[in-house]
């Protein structure tokens, strides 16, 4: 990793204020400065990466001044917040790129913004500066658009409407509102997304075709780059407990940095589990049981129940559990980071999303990879049981991680030298030099 070249210019990364897509920004950061790049971090006020600075070596990191504060995304919901976002932060990026080409000299080599902080474009645009788009989110992702718009999905089969990133993410108007934004600022000269030739070939030539320009898929980029130290300080005494379980006995259970759930739920999740007879891992962050303070208000019962059968962590370190010979299955909310992790690591997946993207993911992992299922409707225990059991016990999820294991090893080609990603990463760094 430690390649670094002659200084090459500078890269302005411009990541969305949120764990699930900042990380990717950081894994690629990383994966450029080894390639010589000097690299500049613009945040807003909230989720920071700079507040983990020491992780980053190297990094110069700023805050936008004019970027919103978390209490608006609270009171305005996630999309709404992004197109709120971006007009408010247009004009301080302009004038913070103005600032640096005066004080570092005309060094910028390039712009690269995730693709929902579109006011970046405009800003590279007027000074006539490179600009790349960063994609977080699968290439599927791309595919689903026109469906939405439209309100058909024709030519998408396994697609279904029902799978497209809608539900949940608030008014209908104001999710076409942010696709006709993001589709409209669209002046970038290439992509770059975090998925892997293998897992999407289909999608990355619908994409190639649509958008007219380069595509680099350099995924997954925890496997291309060194995986930066997560923002959140994580419990490492679970790997302790997970060394006393057999080989892939365990279900290992996260919803992510932002999901959350209603107590009946969580109780209904915790009989089922015990009732599986199979060992668990359950991460329950802070702020993720609706109406509570988290498992500690849960009842004396369901504590005792889980002490004998599970161990529960307020955040775990999932690159270390998923790779752990002794989990087998991992309930997911399919965020596509830790989609690709479980992927890259064999591991198949129980799969419960929440919203947008992560119904996209789901279906891939039930449907065009067979190696999950999705658990829809109500949580129920006895759903919960017949799930565990089906994945880390029946033959069924024998054919699941079977395939799991097959994906891994193509995963792992992907990233190693002459192998797709590796090259595609090759190219953009070749890319960006001539920038």
């Amino acid at each position: 990793m430690e390649k670094r070249e002659a200084k090459r210019g500078r890269i302005v990364l411009v990541p969305i204020p949120a764990q699930g897509h900042v990380t990717p920004m950081m894994q690629l950061g990383k994966a450029l400065y080894s390639e010589g790049f000097s690299i500049t971090v613009v945040e807003g006020h909230f989720n920071q990466v700079s507040s983990s600075s020491q992780s980053f070596p190297g990094f110069h990191f700023v805050t936008l001044k004019e970027s919103l504060p978390e209490s608006e995304l609270e009171r305005l919901g996630g999309i709404e917040f992004m197109i709120m976002l971006n007009k408010t932060s247009e004009a301080s990026f302009k004038d913070y790129i103005a600032q640096l080409l005066l004080q570092q000299g005309n060094d910028i080599s390039c712009i690269i913004y995730d693709e929902y902080m579109y006011f970046s474009g405009a800003a590279a645009k007027e000074f006539n500066l490179p600009s790349v788009i960063f994609s977080t989110q699968c290439a599927t992702n791309y595919v689903s658009h026109p469906g939405m718009q439209e309100k058909v999905v024709e030519n998408l089969y396994p697609l279904r409407y029902k799978d497209l990133p809608i539900s949940g993410m608030g008014p209908l108007e104001h999710v076409f509102e942010l696709c006709r934004e993001v589709a409209n600022k669209r002046t970038a000269s290439a992509v770059i997304i975090n998925t892997v030739s293998c897992l999407e070939s289909s999608s990355l030539s619908w994409m190639k075709q649509k958008l007219g320009i380069p595509i680099y898929p350099i995924g997954p980029l925890h496997m291309t780059a060194s995986p930066p130290a997560s923002i959140i300080e994580e419990d490492m005494s679970c790997i302790e407990w997970l060394n006393k379980q057999k080989p892939r006995s365990v279900i290992y259970i996260s919803v992510g940095t932002v999901a959350q759930m209603e107590t009946k739920e969580v109780l209904e999740m915790a009989w089922g589990l015990c009732n599986s007879n199979q060992p668990f891992l359950w991460v329950i962050r802070p702020g993720s049981i609706l109406g509570t303070n988290g498992i500690e208000s849960l009842p004396d019962e369901v504590h005792k129940m889980v002490s004998e059968r599970g161990y529960i962590v307020k955040r775990a370190p999932q690159l270390e559990v998923l790779g752990h010979p002794a989990v087998g299955g991992f309930w997911s909310h399919c965020g596509w980071n830790s989609v690709l992790e479980s992927i890259a690591e064999g591991v198949p997946m129980i799969c419960r999303p929440f919203h947008g993207e992560q119904k996209l993911n789901a279906m891939c992992i039930e449907r065009v990879w067979r190696i999950g299922f999705q658990m829809e409707g109500k949580v129920d225990r006895g759903e919960v049981e017949r799930a565990v059991k089906k994945l880390i016990v029946d033959e069924e999820g024998a054919g699941m991680q079977e395939r799991a294991l097959v994906l891994k090893e193509k995963l792992k080609a992907s990233v190693k030298s002459g192998g797709t990603s590796y090259n595609a990463l090759d190219e953009i760094v070749e890319y960006l030099k001539t920038k």
